[in-house]
């Protein structure tokens, strides 16, 4: 209870001083005001990654680039939840962007540089413009307290990588997923990929895999890959909130399968995948040939590079629109959660909010929401009471008056 309330205070704390935040590394965080407010407020906030706005398949009209993903972000919204694309932008990373941010950023195209985490600090030291990958986009979300992020798909273990002949080659996507406590929600893992190998990884790092009104987990291009999956989608928001309030500090994958409507032109690639798995077979084409070969191949069997890059490219959009509306409903439903209850209690059980009484439901609409109203602020108010008996009084006296200040203002609304 303590660990959610604390949770509770330090964004409402980031609200109040936005331009001081609560750690060195926060303070190279440029959020949006829309963002911050939503955070403070333990709105439902989806993160949303750029680099398929500067470094699509396709390069497209910089009109398109820029059109996609203001309707990945108006789907989330739809949906009930605020959208946060995160990038970084003149050395400083934005978690949020306005239109004009989001345009600048399509226009700069593959000028900005494609960031995952281990370009993180030289894209920041040298004030560069970078387009955030998963394991970036993870990153920057779970410092500011985002727990969904929605992507298209996520990387993986490449075929025959334990081969001690060959240099071992795992996506960080995984790494990052096995080390950060945000649930991702993407199509699944692209066949070229060796699916049964990135699972067993992801398992290694203790990461829940889960996916969406399936038992298998999906292939990217085709709803089953042959995989089992275990785990249902009624359980998302449960698992999610459970995660956090464990602080296990893994990550979660949210698989879900490619829509029908999309399914012929993903078993196009699918088909040119799977015949040209089989010829290397054929052919004995292993190790540190065998990528190069499967890529060359696939792109003869689908008509050419061109053909099969607008495929991957109506595709990949496809999926992010797909994933973003199922993000965003499980993102208001984690909200909706927290909101409504604290983290179990010692015996497992769940935990009401304080002097909550068991005739709740018989309550008229006006006392119900006074009720919790007055529950938002004890809780808050034992928050910090936590936070003293913790780390010292010292600063306390004044975060429990805006505090105070701020339920009051609250409760009004």
């Amino acid at each position: 209870m303590a660990s959610w309330a604390l949770s509770r205070i330090t964004n409402l704390q980031k609200h109040f001083n936005p331009t001081n935040p609560t750690s060195k590394g926060e303070r190279m965080v440029k959020i949006s005001p829309e963002v911050s407010e939503a955070l403070s407020l333990g709105k439902a906030v989806v993160a949303l990654e750029s680099t398929i706005i500067s470094h699509g398949k396709v390069r497209n009209a910089i009109s398109s680039e820029f059109g996609n993903s203001k309707e990945v972000e108006a789907i989330v919204r739809q949906n009930g939840a605020i959208p946060a694309t995160i990038a970084i932008l003149d050395g400083i990373p934005c978690v949020g962007l306005s239109a004009e941010e989001l345009e600048r950023l399509a226009i700069l195209g593959r000028k900005a540089r494609k960031t995952a985490r281990r370009d993180i600090a030289h894209v920041v030291a040298t004030g560069g413009n970078g387009a955030t990958t998963v394991s970036t986009t993870m990153f920057f979300a779970s410092m500011v307290g985002i727990p969904i992020f929605v992507t298209g798909g996520i990387g993986g273990v490449h075929r025959h990588g334990e081969s001690s002949a060959y240099t071992m080659d795992i996506s960080s996507d995984l790494i990052e997923l096995g080390r950060t406590p945000v649930a991702v929600v993407s199509a699944g893992v692209k066949s070229i990929l060796d699916i049964s190998r990135t699972l067993e990884y992801l398992e290694t790092q203790g990461v829940c895999v889960a996916a969406y009104q399936t038992s298998e987990f999906p292939a990217f291009f085709t709803q089953k890959s042959g995989c089992q999956c275990k785990l249902g989608d009624e359980m998302f928001p449960t698992i999610t909130d459970t995660n956090i309030n464990l602080q296990l500090k893994t990550g979660i994958l949210i698989a879900v399968p490619i829509p029908s409507e999309h399914s012929s032109s993903g078993n196009i690639i699918e088909s040119a995948i799977q015949r040209a798995l089989k010829e290397a077979r054929e052919q004995n084409i292993s190790g540190s040939a065998e990528t190069p070969f499967l890529l060359a191949r696939v792109n003869e069997l689908t008509g050419g590079t061109s053909f099969l890059d607008f495929l991957n490219e109506g595709l990949d959009i496809a999926l992010v629109k797909n994933n973003a509306r199922i993000g965003a409903q499980i993102a208001v439903s984690l909200s909706r959660l927290q909101e409504q209850s604290v983290p179990n209690g010692a015996d497992g059980s769940a935990t009401p909010m304080i002097g909550e009484a068991n005739n709740y439901k018989n309550k008229c609409k006006s006392c119900k929401r006074m009720h919790l109203k007055l529950s938002r602020f004890f809780t808050l108010f034992l928050g910090f009471v936590s936070t003293a008996l913790s780390e010292g009084f010292v600063g306390v006296g004044v975060g429990l008056t805006k505090t105070v200040m701020y339920t009051l203002i609250f409760c009004k609304q």
